[in-house]
Parts: C-alpha cells; sequence; structure tokens
C-alpha cells in the first residue's frame, strides 16, 4: 500500500505562528525532506519534534523526486517543508507532488501562514480578485512579458522580490505603472515588520537607497478598466447586422459585450 505525502507550510517569519497539526504531522514523517535543513530543524527544536531531515531544493529536487516515490511505494510517510509558506507555491514542490500522484499516494496537507493573503490585507487593495506573479524572471524577453502583463492587469497584483532585486524589480516596473498605488511588505509577522505605502514610482526611488533585508512581498493595485467605445462598438453591430443578424439582437449582444450603453448603441446604429 503506497504511503502518504504531507505538504507542510512553514511559517512565514513568526515561530510561533506555526500550527498545532504541523508539529504533529512533522512528528508522525518516516522522513521530513526540507527547502533548508538547518531552517527546518530550527523550526523543529521550537516544535519539540526530532526527526530525519534531508535537503529538497531547486538544485536537488529531480533526484530527490525519485527518492520520494520510492519511499511512498514502500508505505513510508513523508512530510515537505519549505522555508517559509506553502510548497510548490513559488517554492519547491511541485515534482514530489507528481511524484506522490505517480505512485499511488495519498497527498494531504498542513495549511498555514500565507505571505499573499496577509500582504494584500495589510495592503488595503481589493483581495476579491487578484493575481499572483511570484518572482520576475530575472532578464529578457520573459522579464518584459511579465512586466507588460502587469501593466494591463486589472485584478491587484501580488509579487515576491527578492531583498537584492527588489530595487531593480520595482524601478523596471515603474516604467510601466508608476502611478499606481503600491504597498512593500517586509519581513511580515517578524520583529522589523515594514509596510510602506506609496506609488510604484516613489516606491522605486525610496528602496532604491536602501539597504534591503528579509522577505519582501509587493502588492499593487489593478489597472484601471478601459472605458467601452461607442464607436467600435457601433462598427461591430452594423457588421453583424450586414451579416444578416437582427438589429435588435445584433445591438442587445454587442452592448452586453462591450459594456457599452444598448440605447446609446442602438441610436448611434440608426444615426449610421
Amino acid at each position: 500500500m503506497a504511503g502518504t505525502l504531507i505538504l507542510c507550510a512553514g511559517p512565514i517569519g513568526n515561530l510561533a505562528d506555526a500550527p498545532p497539526r504541523l508539529a504533529e504531522a512533522l512528528a508522525a514523517a518516516s522522513v521530513i525532506y526540507a527547502e533548508d535543513t538547518r531552517r527546518a530543524r530550527t523550526l523543529l527544536q521550537h516544535l519539540g519534534v526530532e526527526g530525519s531531515v534531508r535537503s529538497y531544493f531547486v538544485g536537488n529536487e529531480n533526484e530527490r523526486a525519485e527518492e520520494i516515490r520510492d519511499l511512498l511505494s514502500e508505505g513510508a510517510t513523508i512530510a515537505l517543508l519549505t522555508d517559509a509558506g506553502t510548497p510548490a507555491v513559488a517554492d519547491p514542490g511541485v515534482t514530489a507532488v507528481r511524484a506522490a500522484i505517480e505512485a499511488g499516494a495519498i497527498v494531504t496537507g498542513i495549511p498555514g501562514p500565507s505571505a499573499v493573503t496577509l500582504a494584500i490585507a495589510l495592503s488595503g487593495e481589493s483581495g476579491d480578485r487578484f493575481v499572483f506573479e511570484g518572482f520576475f524572471p530575472r532578464k529578457g524577453g520573459a522579464r518584459a512579458k511579465r512586466l507588460q502583463a502587469v501593466a494591463s492587469e486589472e485584478r491587484t497584483t501580488v509579487l515576491f522580490c527578492a531583498p537584492n532585486r527588489l530595487a531593480s524589480d520595482l524601478g523596471d516596473l515603474a516604467e510601466f505603472v508608476g502611478q499606481r498605488t503600491c504597498v512593500v511588505c517586509r519581513e511580515m509577522t517578524k520583529l522589523h515588520e515594514e509596510v510602506w505605502r506609496g506609488t510604484v514610482a516613489e516606491a522605486a526611488a525610496h528602496w532604491s537607497e536602501r539597504t534591503v533585508k528579509g522577505e519582501v512581498t509587493v502588492v499593487i493595485a489593478g489597472a484601471a478598466a478601459p472605458e467601452p467605445s461607442l464607436e467600435a462598438a457601433t462598427e461591430a453591430a452594423i457588421g453583424a447586422i450586414e451579416e444578416g443578424e437582427r438589429p435588435s439582437a445584433a445591438v442587445r449582444r454587442i452592448a452586453r459585450e462591450t459594456g457599452v450603453g444598448r440605447r446609446a448603441l442602438y441610436q448611434a446604429v440608426i444615426d449610421r
């Protein structure tokens, strides 16, 4: 019978935020795979748990995933622990989950603190709909593409920034969304927690003059929705009518699709 893989969400800063079930899961595991074994042992000591700890990080996760699959096939209980937050969410973990699925193992998890949701809550921006960008690519076309995506994104955007790249990330963002509001959350839940507020352009200037330490999460307000174009909607409705659609049906459909007022659109079609 295949074993169980437990995805263990670790505290994002303050060790006291670790839920009681995390200690239970780690104590029950045959092996604990951790992104950083030193930080994992600090957490285990805090929780009063002893266990066998092996490394599992970007550089060796493919190799470790094979080990995990073999152990799960033998019926072992494996705990996967990342430094902060949830495994497989902007952190190593996907290969282990896929290995567990291949082995027919149970995949479950211990939920925990999230830098993404806490940063949104602290920001004052809408959390009803948001997009998580993770870390930006370091350079090239992939980076430019992601920056352009943020520029056109109408939902709140959340991204992680390495402390040594915060200034460059904000500087590039300022070229695309400089006047949008943003919140920079540093060292959340820790002793020196800091929440900075301003525009992206102001953030780029402010953080370029500082030496940054610790975990950083940035929240950026969404872009304003574009105003619906009556002219474009009129052209679309006339085109549909010319193709045989009934005028009233065409106007009603195009108005719904574009957000243009139905009466205004109907009048514009008549005027044309």
